[in-house]
């Protein structure tokens, strides 16, 4: 095996830095989006969305309680961990946007998972849920893959658990994803009010978008 790799030869003609494909990437989604009726302080988050799917038209699919960048924002800069539903999620929050070296979990690969999800009837990624346990209390949960998890953490919550400081609910897919969107959006905690939230509704949503969102509401700065 060559211990020295050759450079590449560069026979085609591309941005190679990546600095400058974010800068105008961000560039080219505000140039081609509809942000007109997006709050000032959720366009950079909108941005980051639509730059993780490559399309634009999902702009109108975003959704969002009015707190969620104040609330994730304080939370993070408060040392908040980041818990997530997937190891692919986990893998895109960039760690030098957390502000305060935020810790990112997944505990989709605990030991106990599989016993839990045969015991319960339910998915894998909903029992991995249950093992975030008192850690969740003031975290910034990001789910981006199974619906199964954000409708188990809707229910933890409900039951009187732990309470996340924001809950971005991205799940994608045909069976559960919409819907566990439109529980999001609408579930009333006991004794009343919401946990900050945002949502892509309908049927997309996944791993690139969900920590597209948490790595823009880590901090205000867009190319951090």
């Amino acid at each position: 095996m060559n211990a020295d790799p050759s450079p590449p030869t560069r026979r085609y003609d591309y941005v190679a830095d990546g600095a400058e494909i974010y800068r105008r990437s961000f560039g080219m989604v505000r140039e081609q989006a509809d942000l007109s009726a997006v709050p000032a302080d959720l366009r950079v988050v909108v941005t980051r969305i639509v730059h993780a799917c490559g399309d634009v038209d999902i702009v109108p699919a975003v959704a969002a309680s009015s707190d969620v960048v104040t609330a994730a924002r304080h939370a993070l800069r408060s040392g908040a961990a980041v818990f997530t539903d997937s190891v692919m999620l986990a893998s895109g929050v960039t760690a030098r946007r957390m502000p305060a070296h935020n810790e990112v979990l997944c505990t989709l690969r605990d030991a106990r998972v599989p016993a839990l999800a045969k015991q319960w009837h339910t998915t894998r990624a909903a029992a991995a849920v249950s093992l975030w346990d008192e850690r969740l209390d003031g975290a910034v949960v990001a789910i981006g893959n199974a619906p199964t998890a954000l409708f188990h953490l809707l229910e933890v919550v409900m039951d009187g658990g732990p309470r996340p400081a924001a809950i971005v609910g991205m799940p994608v897919g045909f069976i559960g994803s919409a819907e566990s969107k439109v529980a999001l959006a609408e579930h009333v905690l006991p004794g009343g009010g919401q946990i900050p939230w945002i949502t892509v509704h309908g049927h997309r949503g996944g791993s690139a978008m969900a920590s597209a969102a948490v790595n823009a509401l880590a901090t205000e700065s867009e190319l951090a």
